[in-house]
């Protein structure tokens, strides 16, 4: 498939977003129990809610350059009983509502306990929001994912793995992010935020590991005997069928070389994975605002290039009478 850049940073964007409000909300929850001191509700919260919230929005600015008509943009709610894309349309603006929510009550120190234990154990109103935050964050993980997940005849794509990948690839760029924030910001944090940014990290890295296995080894349904109807066992394609392109050649191929897309693949495994874990550990041991910041800019640019990749390797059945040139 074609990668669209508007969709490679729609579903980036959104997904360090999505990390990060995870990280915060697990922060609050934790020393609602008392595991870790209570942060300063404006300076943590407050400001964390505010950077996820903006990265969910330039994730959606960055999705009405994929439209042909932005202004009809709210007609993709309509199929929500059908379509993973509808859902998502609806999922998105209510995560970030809740999130905008969640965010208010911490800035302006709006929040208020509801019940504390005998044993100090707090329960407040915005962990109650953030629940239902928590809630839609993997709705719409699940949503995002499920758009090309569910699309059975492009085998790259359809397969739990691509639902696991994005919900897991998305949580390690969000703690990544909040252990440079927590370095910052409440350096009692620091080793919560960046042993679980290492470990959901490495998760990550098998579980991508075994969809590249397995996209590798796939055995394709199409061929081009089954795709003309012809059972002969030497069949060559010479042309793709017209003089010039047209959408089927320029929406459903990416058009680089093997070598390239290679390299790609090579790159984004060693920026997502190797290269996060050793800045974040060096960055932890340090106490370095920083490198902890490197580590998430060099993991981002890396899943900018695994999600181009992600595109590139769906190889639609079409592309049996188009690709070759």
């Amino acid at each position: 498939m074609h990668p669209a850049f508007s969709v490679i940073f729609l579903t980036t964007l959104i997904g360090v977003g999505q990390g990060l409000f995870l990280a915060l909300f697990t922060g609050q929850s934790y020393s609602a129990v008392k595991l870790v001191a209570t942060q300063d509700s404006t300076a943590f919260y407050g400001v964390g809610g505010l950077i996820a919230l903006t990265f969910l929005v330039g994730g959606l600015i960055a999705s009405f350059f994929h439209l042909g008509r932005p202004e009809r943009a709210w007609r993709s709610a309509a199929m929500w009983r059908t379509s993973w894309l509808s859902r998502e349309v609806i999922v998105l603006p209510t995560l970030m509502s809740l999130i905008f929510i969640y965010t208010i009550m911490h800035f302006f120190e709006w929040d208020t306990v509801l019940y504390t234990s005998k044993e100090g154990v707090t329960l407040q109103l915005s962990l109650i929001v953030g629940t239902l935050g928590a809630i839609a964050t993997f709705a719409l993980f699940i949503c995002t994912a499920m758009i090309y997940a569910a699309i059975k005849f492009l085998q790259e794509w359809a397969s739990p793995l691509t639902v696991i990948n994005y919900l897991l690839l998305g949580t390690a760029s969000g703690f990544t992010l909040a252990t440079s924030f927590a370095n910052a910001n409440a350096p009692e944090l620091l080793s919560l935020y960046g042993n679980w940014a290492i470990i959901i990290t490495v998760v990550a890295f098998f579980s991508r590991s075994a969809s590249l296995y397995r996209n590798a080894n796939i055995k394709a349904k199409s061929t081009i005997q089954t795709a003309i109807g012809i059972r002969h066992p030497k069949i060559q394609q010479k042309s793709m069928g017209m003089q010039g392109g047209s959408m089927n050649t320029r929406d459903f191929f990416h058009h680089k070389s093997a070598a390239f897309v290679k390299i790609i693949k090579w790159g984004f495994m060693i920026l997502v994975f190797p290269m996060p874990i050793l800045l974040l550990w060096v960055g932890i041991n340090a106490e370095s605002t920083s490198v902890l910041l490197g580590a998430f800019i060099i993991q981002y640019i890396g899943l900018l290039a695994e999600r181009w990749f992600f595109f590139a390797q769906a190889n639609h059945p079409q592309n049996l009478y188009y690709q070759t040139t």
